[in-house]
Formats: C-alpha cells, sequence, structure tokens
C-alpha cells in the first residue's frame, strides 16, 4: 500500500501563458508575411524567399500553441509521454506547440445507479440504487492513475453498493441495529466513506450518496408484505390490549377509592374479563341486563 502510494501521479501547475499576448504576436507574424510575400513577389530575392519561410514556420508554430478552457475545465500538459502539469486558467491560453494538452471537465458530476438486485445482511434478495455526486479533484490522478476513470467510479459505485447492502437487514433488524429502509441518512454516510475510500487513487472526491430505490425483490415481495401486515396487527393489537388494561386498572381504582361499590374476587374478576371484552373487541359490545343477581 505505501509503494502504490508513493508511484501516484501529483498534480502539479503547468507552465503555460496567456493566450492574448500570443495572439498579439502571431496577428503581427502574419503581417510580416503578408507584406514579405508581396516583397518577395515584387523583388524576387531569395533572400527575402529565406525570411518568408522563416516567419511562416514561425506563424505556424505560434498559432499551433493555442487552447481553451473553460470554467471549472483543466488541461493536462505533457510532453512526449511525460506529465509536465495542470493548466486550470480559463480563458484562451498558449503552450508550445510540440507539448500535448488533454482536456478533463471539473464540474460536478452525477451519476444514477443501476439497480442491482442483492442479499441483505439476513440473506433476503433485494433491490437496491444509489444517485452519487462526484467531482474530479486531481486531474493526474484520473488521467494517469486509472484507466478510464469514468468506468472506475461507475464500477467502484457498483461494488460499494453491494458492500453496504449486505451489512444492513432490510428492515426488522435485531438487537436495535441500523436498517436500509429505517436509517437511510446513516446508510448514505456510510456509502459515501466507503466509495470515498475506492475512488481516492483516481483523484475523485464523493460529495453526497443517497439511496434512490429499496425495495424487497420481486420473488418474496408479496411474502414480506404479507410479513409486514401481520406484524402490524400484532403491533396495534398489542397497544390496545395495554390501554385497556389501564382503563381497567383505573376503573377498579376509582371505584375502591370513591367507595361506590365492594367486589370480591370473583365479581373483580368478572368486571375485568367484561371490560376487556368490550374494549379489545372488534364489534360493538351488546349490553345483557341481569335482573337477578351476579351468581343466578
Amino acid at each position: 500500500m505505501v509503494a502504490a502510494a508513493l508511484n501516484r501521479t501529483q498534480e502539479r501547475k503547468a507552465n503555460t501563458s496567456n493566450g492574448g499576448l500570443m495572439l498579439l504576436v502571431s496577428l503581427v507574424l502574419l503581417v510580416a508575411l503578408i507584406w514579405m510575400v508581396i516583397e518577395l513577389i515584387a523583388a524576387e530575392n531569395a533572400v527575402n524567399g529565406l525570411g518568408t519561410i522563416v516567419t511562416a514556420i514561425a506563424f505556424c508554430l505560434a498559432i499551433s500553441g493555442f487552447y481553451t478552457l473553460q470554467p471549472n475545465e483543466a488541461a493536462a500538459i505533457t510532453l512526449f509521454g511525460n506529465y509536465k502539469g495542470t493548466d486550470r486558467q480559463p480563458g484562451l491560453r498558449w503552450v508550445l506547440p510540440w507539448y500535448s494538452k488533454k482536456k478533463i471537465s471539473l464540474r460536478v458530476r452525477n451519476v444514477t445507479g443501476e439497480k442491482l438486485k442483492v442479499n441483505d445482511k439476513r440473506g433476503n434478495p433485494i433491490e437496491i440504487a444509489a444517485v452519487v455526486v462526484w467531482r474530479v479533484t486531481d486531474t493526474a490522478q484520473a488521467l494517469f492513475d486509472v484507466d478510464a476513470y469514468q468506468t472506475f467510479v461507475d464500477i467502484q459505485i457498483e461494488t460499494a453498493v453491494r458492500e453496504i447492502a449486505s451489512h444492513f437487514s432490510y428492515d426488522h433488524a435485531e438487537h436495535d441495529e441500523p436498517t436500509l429502509r429505517g436509517d437511510a441518512d446513516q446508510v448514505s454516510t456510510l456509502l459515501r466513506e466507503k466509495l470515498q475510500e475506492r475512488v481516492a487513487v483516481a483523484g475523485v472526491v464523493i460529495d453526497e450518496t443517497k439511496l434512490s430505490h429499496l425495495a424487497y425483490a420481486p420473488e418474496i415481495a408479496s411474502a414480506m408484505l404479507r410479513r409486514q401486515q401481520a406484524e402490524a396487527v400484532l403491533a396495534a393489537r398489542r397497544y390496545i390490549v395495554q390501554g385497556a388494561v389501564e382503563m381497567v386498572q383505573h376503573a377498579l381504582e376509582q371505584l375502591s377509592e370513591r367507595d361506590i361499590v365492594k367486589l370480591d374476587d370473583e365479581r373483580r374478576a368478572t368486571m375485568v374479563s367484561n371490560l376487556l371484552v368490550v374494549l379489545c373487541g372488534d364489534r360493538d359490545a351488546q349490553p345483557v341486563v341481569n335482573t337477578g343477581s351476579l351468581y343466578q
């Protein structure tokens, strides 16, 4: 790992010139060339002919070194395969014509990943996709340390999404563990950190990651939906029973404190049973009038 880090290419500033000054020089050479051609035609002097050729060559070399850069765009300058630096100054620029120039965009890029079918932590097949916002910060690493940096980033996005999905359950995790469905922000943060580690070699910075799609795979979606519905019903029933028990307890305490009626254990049990039936039942209770006693 240390050797690989030492071999990385580091971006540095290129020795280039403002194109405006060289444009003025080129115009001067053009005017001189036209004048010399006219003189050559009129005088037919061999010395003038040699000067015209030299001026023409200088003019061609001058105009061959021009290039333009837009805002958030850079150009890597190389000489016979050797990296000489990066020019980030927008506008008309000029460099010696035998230097090669390779442009690269520094703008923010937005990638919407394809839906991936993976297994979550519990082994359930799920579909997941992510949106990643990234940009190039080191042009030298992007161009010379990896092959086709855009393809490299796309592959690393897919790999990181698969890795993150295997670390979390879709939902209903044990021991209050974070889940893909319930802790999207935490999952996105971890995804960004893992992805940044993978693409650092390409001189790329990950600005933001978000899950754009999350669902069970079609073959288990219906079964998982029924499971979620059953769990929701059980949770609702548990809440209703808890509330009913508290209401019954409160009613018995009020009857006892106000000395409205004295109940023995059997009558108390009957009252609790009736109240729970009324409070927990799905249908409206039908009152029954007892004209006798509790035991008749």
